[in-house]
């Protein structure tokens, strides 16, 4: 566990020395805060003491876009800066090296979410507050997000090249984002189900009701294992090759 943590700590920290971190935040607060309190239909406008506008841009505008980008470097930059093999070299397992990169990421959005806080405490001494919803909306953020950052860390594990991590990344996510609920909509029966439960709209929109169902949990639990263990498989080919 020491070297996981290890692992994340520097991951962690080349995301604020390379000013990663700082543009993912402010874009993310400045854009999220306008959106819920500025711009259509905001807090004000609906007249509703809710968060719904701000949960709704965060699951399926930034972080959509944002984890890709965050992501993208994670073991590519690593592969073709050659610091992957030294990191190999150092009595650390390639699951360590994936597991420290995981939680370093979740931490950068978990910061984020925190700071958007007082979005919910301004939203309290407006009215009645559906305080389960938006508990539910965060947890589901959470899950969600590190669900994206597993996906985006195993499409980081199959190429040496950024850009192509993050076209990658966003090409996967974009089918469990958007591609199985339009299917879902285009079948019936079991074929229909099957891309319905394949969505994560469908998990996120249970969780963000403040729902918390057990098939939800264990389809998003079985996105991030599936895709750490398949990024780690990827490095250890590598490695193996090399």
């Amino acid at each position: 566990m020491s070297k996981i943590w290890t692992i994340c700590k520097r991951e962690f920290a080349s995301y604020f020395d390379s000013l990663i971190a700082y543009v993912m935040l402010i874009f993310f607060l400045g854009l999220s805060g306008y959106l819920t309190w500025l711009f259509g239909n905001n807090v004000f406008t609906i007249g509703q003491a809710d968060l719904g506008v701000f949960f709704d841009f965060a699951a399926y505008w930034s972080l959509f876009l944002f984890i890709p980008a965050v992501t993208m470097r994670s073991l590519a930059e690593e592969t073709k800066s050659g610091t992957i093999e030294l990191l190999s070299t150092k009595a650390v397992t390639d699951w360590e090296i994936v597991v420290g990169k995981f939680i370093a990421a979740l931490l950068l959005v978990v910061i984020g979410l925190l700071c958007t806080l007082p979005y919910y405490v301004s939203v309290s001494f407006l009215g009645d507050v559906d305080h389960g919803g938006i508990i539910g909306g965060y947890f589901g953020l959470i899950f969600l997000s590190a669900s994206y950052i597993s996906i985006g860390i195993f499409a980081s594990s199959l190429t040496n090249n950024q850009i192509v991590a993050f076209l990658l990344g966003l090409l996967i996510i974009l089918f469990f984002h958007l591609i199985f609920m339009l299917l879902s909509f285009s079948f019936t029966g079991v074929i229909g189900n099957v891309f319905n439960f394949l969505s994560m709209k469908s998990h996120y929109d249970s969780i963000s009701r403040g729902v918390f169902d057990s098939r939800d949990l264990i389809y998003f639990v079985t996105i991030i294992l599936l895709g750490l263990t398949m990024a780690q498989a990827m490095l250890s080919r590598r490695n193996w090759q090399a």
